[in-house]
């Protein structure tokens, strides 16, 4: 998730607060992938397996990650995705890697977990999500 620009990033955690325009945008200027990762997050079981279909599996294990799956988690670890790991928990709330990210300049990530949990700590989760 580092290799994005600033701007598409922006973008992809401005999908949580109005979802179809900023979802819309990253389809269409090719980034398909933060699309489905953000309807996934919000609850698309359909953008999940889209994810998981379409070489994103990273990603797919990123929704559910940040879902609490400690598989998911394990995963991300033994894959060598760091720094997802690290955002997951940071939308997790939990301190570590917070700092963890501030320590390396990748405070956008932190942005990115609060929309996150400004959009989670708003919504209801579907309970029947699949488990990655």
């Amino acid at each position: 998730m580092t290799n994005y620009p600033a701007k598409v990033l922006m973008a992809f955690g401005e999908s949580f607060i109005s979802s179809a325009t900023f979802t819309q945008w990253l389809r269409e200027n090719g980034y398909a992938e933060l699309a489905a990762l953000s309807s996934a997050i919000r609850g698309s079981e359909e953008d999940f397996n889209w994810l998981m279909e379409n070489g994103y599996e990273q990603l797919a294990a990123l929704d559910s990650a940040i879902d609490e799956k400690p598989d998911a988690l394990k995963w991300l670890l033994s894959n060598n995705f760091i720094v997802m790991a690290h955002f997951s928990e940071a939308c997790n709330k939990k301190p570590i890697s917070i700092k963890w990210l501030r320590e390396r300049g990748l405070d956008i990530f932190i942005h990115l977990a609060n929309k996150i949990n400004y959009f989670r700590d708003n919504q209801y989760f579907n309970l029947y999500k699949r488990k990655f």
